[in-house]
């Protein structure tokens, strides 16, 4: 029995019963006796175990010197986790680590039910594992009493951050007790952490068990370049070249890992998805189908996988890149755990290889560059399988000797040797050919744009701007199903039916086998080879510098109509206006915010006398005023004759002109005819009673009695000394 300096005598037993020999670096670390008492910010690699690290430092805290706990009407500490699962996987570590001290783990998980947590939180629970986001909803109904917190563990705390649980951390450490200690471990520590450390910790110790600069010893980064639209055969290859127990695939999307799913189930491969439109118990199922071997592959994103715990998980295969140095170290984390060896395959289109080189100097990792393994390798490597298969060399049974005998008798060694290599085939998916990985490099990278496209080909795309073609979205479809670079791609020509697309000549018939013979570079898309660059194209071509202007010079315009609104105005009645010599004389003028405002204000004020006009006067005539009508309708034909008459134009006379006196005189009698005579003109108006009786319809009210002495709108006369 190892006995480990620094442990609980319960946990110490209960690593012993699990097997540990020696301790981690990182668990070895916070064991310290300086330790125990004190905030902790510790970094460590991924798969280091920081779980049974912060176990065995929370111990001293809340056993307080005893063997076992006693019961408790509120918890005793509380660890958050990113995940579901990761969330799952601390409460067994912790269960088997606090076994003989009798302590309760309880979760609060989202998928679960909130009634049973409930119910596990009021029978007493020592230790409560749970997610930001339901611990937050227990606190606020009442149901999760954090006043008897001891201590408060973040696991994986920069991806919490990350994820956007930041308001529920602040919200849950803002409710625990200010004596609290607080523990945050984490594989990377960025700024977020170092400023929600300052803000919620107590003279926090920095932990650290290896270097920023240190690669993880147990893993093996290989940086694979493959054509972008082969990335899953790449993939299909990977798997049958390595055949690893459990294998897991990084996928950027939801719909990426659904889609990889269906299409590795149909080549045969055993897989499970895992991503965040899973329910807790379809993630379980997956989760434990791996771990039975049931299942090989596990296709998930980041979210979901993040803290997995495979043990025989030996390939890592990011089937999307990564989008920064945090994210690639966590993928890579779930292999080489627990001094286990493990890869950690990239799958790099060539386009994407300097990002992908920044990537890994960012991170520290060196990489060994390659390409996937071809079909020739993986027959190679079965060979060497079926060489080293423990099957050939272990002795054979009297029954197993006795039926190999017969099948050599009766079929020949030589066909029995080939149904065995056709059995041992049969369970495997059968490898696949991947295209060229991608254009060789270029030595001369200064030369002339133009200089590759001088025998340029050119092809005719199936979309155009009825399609909503743009070449936005045309260059990365083409570099994507085309097997193509930005710089293969020349000219994009969209017309309103079709595209033209213009192709350096060394890369035609690396495009043509990409997109095979029915020419399909996506699925709407066809592509087919044009004679030439679409008829009518004046665009100049890339790398050329636009053409000249080389059209005459235009003749200048006749003075606009306007200018001679103001002829009148401006005592030029004769001779033709001049915009030109006007537009000289204002500029010659001095600006109104010269130095010298005085004098401008001055020339300003004499500006303002020439060009007013008098409002006062009754027959004076805006010549800029454009209505030809006044307020009652009628022509103002003098300004209109004067002001907006055309240049040698005749007046034309009035119709009332052309008619003689006596007609003028017929017309007049013939109107006064038609005028209608109003026969109650002057008489006075009678008055009617307000009201109306029943049965009388609206509208008609008979006068009310003459004898009344008031009418309608009379006020009743006040009362006399009579009337009293």
């Amino acid at each position: 029995m190892t006995e480990f300096d620094g442990v609980v005598p319960a946990l110490n037993e209960a690593l012993n019963k699990r097997g540990y020999t020696e301790l981690t670096p990182v668990q070895t670390a916070v064991i310290a006796e300086e330790l125990k008492e004190s905030d902790l910010l510790v970094s460590a690699q991924t798969g280091s175990g920081k779980t049974v690290a912060f176990g065995l430092n929370l111990a001293p805290t809340l056993l307080e010197g005893a063997e076992k706990f006693e019961y408790s009407p509120v918890p005793l500490a509380l660890v958050v986790a990113p995940t579901r699962e990761l969330a799952m996987q601390v409460k067994a570590e912790l269960e088997w680590l606090y076994a003989k001290t009798s302590a309760l783990v309880a979760t609060c998980v989202g998928g679960m039910d909130m009634r049973n947590e409930r119910r596990a939180l009021q029978r007493g629970a020592h230790i409560v594992v749970g997610t930001p986001g339901r611990l937050r909803d227990h606190i606020e109904r009442g149901s999760l009493d954090t006043t008897g917190f001891k201590a408060v563990v973040l696991d994986e705390a920069d991806e919490m951050l990350d994820l956007g649980f930041r308001e529920d951390l602040e919200y849950i450490l803002g409710a625990s007790p200010k004596d609290r200690r607080t523990l945050m471990f984490s594989a990377t520590v960025p700024a977020s952490i170092g400023k929600l450390a300052k803000r919620y910790q107590h003279d926090a110790v920095r932990v650290t068990t290896t270097s920023d600069k240190e690669q993880h010893g147990d893993i093996e980064y290989r940086a694979l370049t493959i054509a972008p639209n082969d990335r899953e055969n790449a993939i299909v290859n990977i798997l049958r070249f390595y055949e690893p127990q459990n294998a897991l695939v990084f996928c950027g999307t939801r719909m990426m890992v659904n889609h990889m799913t269906s299409r590795f189930t149909n080549r045969g491969i055993s897989v499970v998805a895992l991503s965040g439109e899973l329910n807790q118990s379809q993630r379980t199922h997956a989760l434990q189908a791996m771990r039975d071997g049931r299942a090989q592959v596990c296709i998930a994103t980041d979210v979901a996988a993040r803290g997995i715990d495979l043990p025989n998980l030996e390939l890592v295969i990011h089937a999307d890149l990564p989008k920064n140095k945090e994210s690639l170290l966590h993928r890579s984390g779930r292999t080489g755990r627990a001094g286990r060896k493990g890869i950690c395959a990239l799958m790099v289109p060539h386009n994407a290889r300097r990002r992908t080189e920044r990537l890994l100097q960012f991170a520290n990792v060196k990489a060994h560059w390659g390409k996937p393994p071809s079909m020739d390798e993986i027959l190679a490597k079965d060979r060497d399988r079926i060489h080293e298969s423990e099957m050939l060399s272990e002795p054979l049974t009297e029954d197993e000797q006795a039926f190999a005998a017969e099948l050599v008798a009766r079929h020949g060694a030589e066909q029995t040797a080939a149904a065995f290599l056709r059995l041992y085939r049969a369970g495997r998916s059968a490898p696949e050919e991947l295209l060229d990985a991608g254009p060789p490099e270029r030595e001369n990278q200064e030369r002339n744009v133009r200089d590759d496209f001088k025998d340029s080909v050119w092809f005719r795309l199936s979309v155009g701007r009825e399609q909503n073609a743009e070449p936005r979205w045309l260059l990365p479809m083409l570099c994507r199903g085309g097997n193509l670079t930005k710089g293969d791609i020349g000219a994009i020509r969209i017309q309103a039916t079709e595209a033209f697309v213009e192709l350096r000549a060394d890369c035609v018939d690396r495009f043509v086998e990409a997109i095979g013979a029915e020419g399909m570079v996506e699925e709407t898309t066809l592509a087919t080879r044009a004679d030439g660059p679409p008829k009518g194209d004046r665009g100049a071509p890339r790398g050329r510098t636009p053409r000249e202007d080389k059209r005459p010079d235009r003749k200048p315009r006749a003075p606009s109509t306007r200018s001679k609104r103001y002829e009148k105005f401006d005592g030029k009645d004769k001779g033709p206006s001049k915009p030109k010599e006007e537009r000289a004389q204002r500029q010659e003028r001095p600006s109104f915010r010269d130095k010298n405002r005085k004098a401008g204000n001055d020339q300003k004020k004499a500006f303002e006398r020439e060009q007013r006009w008098d409002r006062k006067d009754p027959k004076a005539r805006n010549p800029v005023k454009r209505s030809w009508t006044t307020t009652h309708g009628k022509p103002i034909t003098e300004s209109a004759d004067e002001i907006y008459a055309r240049r040698n134009t005749k007046p034309v006379p009035h119709k009332d002109d052309q008619r003689d006196e006596a007609e003028l005189a017929r017309a007049a009698d013939k109107k006064k005819k038609k005028k209608k005579v109003n026969k109650n003109k002057g008489k006075k108006r009678l008055k009617v009673a307000g009201g109306r009786s029943p049965g009388e319809k609206f509208g008609h009210k008979t006068p009310r009695a003459a004898g009344d002495g008031f009418g309608a709108r009379k006020r009743r006369p006040p009362p006399t000394d009579a009337d009293k």
